[in-house]
């Protein structure tokens, strides 16, 4: 998993090492002390768990983290591409223009998330190409479906990955059989530190963000980490041998909101 240490990492992670999967935490070398504690906690638990550090935008570094993959578990059966996030500059405050706008920081924010999925999956398709069999999952976004406001960058990256997880889907399908599959997870509106500033004020009060988001919810709550595990589960194995190019919602009701 990329990003494995973030805030949904860490419970996705743990999830599967309790169903039996040999884990590997992929993250940036900062959150070495973190995935650390991560991969103690879980071999404490009976499970098996790797930290490796990585760029997911480089593709070199991420070949040296497959070659030491392969060494010690022999193949890869699942990737999650996690890997992601926001630049607080690639957004606009509600008293700017797109005059405004930070290109700069915008080109992060989709490369990070755009090419942060494509190219860790060029190099972990390898052994599943290999194998005939596999299970990749993208982690989408509610920007993947509509436009957000304020949100420019983040929205344009998000709705690149969802395209990036069909065509890819097909790709695969196409060349290797239908034993590689790719989809996508969007979660709804989760309270965490990449969107705490949008969401709540310095006093941690909600923002009036945060009461529209929650106006268009029909659950009227944000969502919580381990409720996308379910879904991860299902996409993740033989229960879903019959899907790809699919983006499964997991979101308390918004994207089918109206009024």
């Amino acid at each position: 998993m990329t990003g494995a240490c973030g805030v949904l990492g860490s419970y996705v992670v743990d999830y599967f090492a309790k169903q039996g999967c040999k884990v590997v935490l992929l993250s940036r070398e900062h959150s070495r002390e973190k995935a650390l504690g991560m991969v103690e906690s879980i071999k404490a638990a009976g499970g098996e768990a790797l930290f490796l550090p990585t760029d997911v935008l480089d593709e070199a570094v991420l070949q040296d983290n497959l070659s030491d993959i392969l060494k010690a578990y022999g193949t890869v059966d699942i990737l999650l591409n996690a890997a992601g996030g926001n630049l607080g500059p690639a957004n606009l405050q509600p008293d700017q223009t797109i005059e405004d706008l930070d290109i700069d920081a915008m080109k992060k924010v989709c490369e990070l998330n755009i090419f942060g999925t494509v190219i860790p999956t060029k190099v972990f398709v390898k052994p599943m190409i290999a194998q005939g069999k596999g299970s990749i999952i993208n982690f989408c976004s509610m920007s993947s479906f509509r436009p957000l406001t304020r949100v420019a960058g983040y929205g344009i990256a998000k709705a690149g990955m969802a395209s990036w997880t069909e065509w890819l889907a097909a790709e695969l399908a196409a060349k290797h059989g239908d034993g590689i599959r790719v989809n996508g997870i969007a979660p709804g509106f989760i309270l965490s530190n990449q969107n705490r500033s949008l969401l709540t004020n310095p006093d941690g009060s909600l923002t009036d963000r945060s009461h529209k988001i929650l106006a268009h919810t029909p659950f009227g709550r944000f969502l919580q980490p381990d409720e996308l595990v379910g879904t991860l589960h299902y996409l993740a194995s033989d229960a879903s041998k019959g899907v790809t190019g699919t983006i499964a919602v997991v979101d308390g009701g918004f994207n089918i909101f109206s009024i």
